[in-house]
């Protein structure tokens, strides 16, 4: 199974209507495809209906078709985040503790089974949709699809994962921070975010209920086009229900973060992949950089101000009747707000006025936002180890969409060296959802980007990128410290045009020292790949006045290779004009 398998909703319930396949057909292949990657992740889901019931379903829908329904997600498999209520199912909001089961389905579910679609199961999530990461559940930790030693991103992890997976075209999450976007990114995938009210939440488990949306996790912009064409509507019985409203946006301005304000994390691909973003849409729009903190300042009041205190009047019961019940770190999080008054929540809301206007006015100057969907990912242990710092950091650039009432769809846009995905969100005012739709398919067709890289079934082997300048070059004195590891041949390659390439002076054998310089010229280098252990051990042998950090080469992305410290240019012979070591080692000759 690899992410070719992926299934396009649109195409289905074509092949479903025009009975070129049946219902029941594409049922029997979602169950087999979930009984496969079963013994991959069993941790997406918390509950699925019976096989036999799904058929049941199955039939249903192919007896609508027969008697001459055109169901637009016909026979359409999907997943549901398990803090949407199903009838039938558990809603439990990966809290056990708190489990009910309703008495009838949320509004979208029922839009959704009316339209044909096939309810497979509920997914799993951080508990009580509060994390970006997908780590914060009892039942399990769903991880990243393409690389598990990386999280899924959260909250919405079991839906991104059965998407990512190809077990369903789509499957529902929902986004109050960052939810709806943040595993899209890491798993390829595209996260759409409705306006606030242009999908009815009522059947909503609430995290901050004057806040959250449920979105949608799919393959491509057609098939997030096909739910929210399902989906978008004025509900009556919901009292955050919007009418609906189709804004256009002119797309020829983009706005994104300045460059000093640019945050990574120290993630050098991301921040190449980003770069790479804005030079595909510079190619149709203007890129205008923009000042960041007052959307940061939004961002902060959320969960280090008052807004907080909304999650904790939504766990209140919980809270005060079953506290150990509930997650440490979403317990240590969602507590907070108890320390808040409603003098705080009136200065708050008197800031967040403020800052909801200076967003307005944004949007006289540009079209549309383009950022980081994230500036980095983490992997798993590195997430349990501090769960609520790079929390976090995964949230800075989604945090502050809906407190300032923003419609934003995550696309897309590069593949790191370990497999997870980077991505961009387009933002724009509410109510321009099908314009950024719109702008999606521009990016995507002039960013032309790679397909996804095939799935992690096994647990990829963690891998290291290292440049050699020198004497571990192929055929050179210490390349066997290479070969004795396994070193992978990745190419050759240069630097970047900003280093100095310099022989030492008495070094046995002979070794130079690539220095970075700003009036430097590319440095011809091979890439090695190591698995992380052997390339600890290799970093241990690496002799002062050499080190190992980071080298950028000359398309822009960065690896790990040989730096020094600038002793080691003492007597030393600047080499920099041959290009290269090899042509040095030829002329001693």
């Amino acid at each position: 199974m690899t992410a070719l398998d992926r299934r396009s909703a649109a195409a289905m319930a074509a092949a479903v209507n025009e009975r070129r396949t049946s219902a029941v057909a594409v049922a029997e292949e979602t169950i087999a495809r979930i009984q496969a990657y079963d013994a991959i992740q069993p941790q997406i889901w918390i509950s699925r209906f019976k096989s036999d019931d799904l058929l049941e379903m199955a039939r249903a829908i192919d007896a609508r078709v027969a008697s001459g329904e055109v169901l637009p997600l016909a026979g359409v498999p999907f997943a549901v985040k398990d803090n949407i209520d199903v009838a039938g199912l558990d809603t439990t909001a990966a809290c056990p503790a708190f489990a009910y089961r309703p008495g009838a389905s949320a509004t979208v579910i029922d839009q959704l089974l009316a339209a044909g679609a096939l309810c497979v199961g509920k997914t799993n999530l951080d508990q009580f949709a509060t994390g970006l990461n997908g780590s914060r559940s009892p039942y399990g930790i769903p991880r990243n699809a393409y690389n598990l030693a990386y999280v899924s991103g959260g909250s919405s992890a079991g839906s991104s994962v059965a998407v990512a997976a190809g077990l369903v075209p789509f499957a529902l999450g929902t986004d109050t921070a960052g939810s709806g976007r943040v595993p899209a990114a890491f798993q390829h995938l595209i996260g759409f975010k409705p306006s606030k009210g242009r999908w009815s939440s009522r059947g909503l488990v609430p995290a901050c209920r004057t806040l959250d949306c449920i979105t949608v996790f799919t393959s491509d912009t057609a098939d997030a086009r096909l739910v929210d064409e399902t989906l978008a509507h004025f509900d009556d019985d919901d009292p955050f229900s919007k009418p609906l409203v189709d804004r256009e946006i002119a797309r020829k301005t983009v706005g994104v973060p300045k460059r000093s304000q640019r945050v990574f994390f120290g993630d050098g691909e991301s921040e190449y992949l980003y770069d790479c973003a804005l030079k595909t849409l510079a190619g149709s729009a203007d890129i205008v950089e923009i000042d960041l903190p007052p959307l940061l300042e939004a961002a902060q009041l959320l969960y280090g101000g008052p807004w907080v205190a909304e999650r904790t009047a939504a766990m209140a019961q919980m809270l005060a009747e079953n506290p150990d019940a509930v997650d440490p770190t979403v317990r240590e999080v969602v507590e907070q707000g108890l320390k808040y008054s409603a003098i705080d929540v009136f200065n708050g809301m008197y800031r967040m006025a403020e800052l909801k206007r200076h967003a307005d006015m944004l949007w006289q100057t540009i079209d549309v936002l383009a950022f980081p969907t994230t500036g980095t990912t983490y992997r798993v242990a590195e997430m349990l180890a501090a769960p609520v710092a790079l929390n976090s950091n995964l949230g800075l650039y989604t945090n502050f969409v809906n407190l300032l009432d923003m419609a934003a769809l995550a696309v897309p846009a590069g593949i790191r060296s370990n497999g997870t995905g980077f991505g961009v969100t387009l933002i724009g005012p509410a109510d321009t959802d099908r314009a950024l739709l719109d702008a999606a398919d521009a990016y995507l067709a002039a960013a032309d980007l790679p397909s996804p890289p095939p799935l992690d079934l096994e647990g990829r082997m963690q891998t290291v990128k290292l440049a050699v300048v020198g004497a571990h070059l192929k055929d050179m004195p210490l390349h066997w410290q290479l070969t004795s590891r396994e070193a992978k041949f990745v190419g050759a390659f240069e630097t970047a045009s900003t280093y100095r390439l310099y022989a030492m002076a008495d070094s046995v054998p002979p070794k130079p020292a690539l220095v970075h310089s700003d009036d430097g010229a590319p440095i011809a280098v091979e890439v090695y790949e190591l698995g992380v252990a052997e390339f600890g051990s290799f970093v241990v042998d690496v002799p002062a006045p050499l080190a190992i950090g980071t080298v950028t080469l000359a398309d822009g992305s960065s690896v790990k290779g040989f730096v020094a410290e600038p002793r080691a240019v003492t007597g030393a012979q600047d080499i920099t004009d041959l290009g290269g070591w090899r042509a040095y080692m030829a002329q001693r000759v």
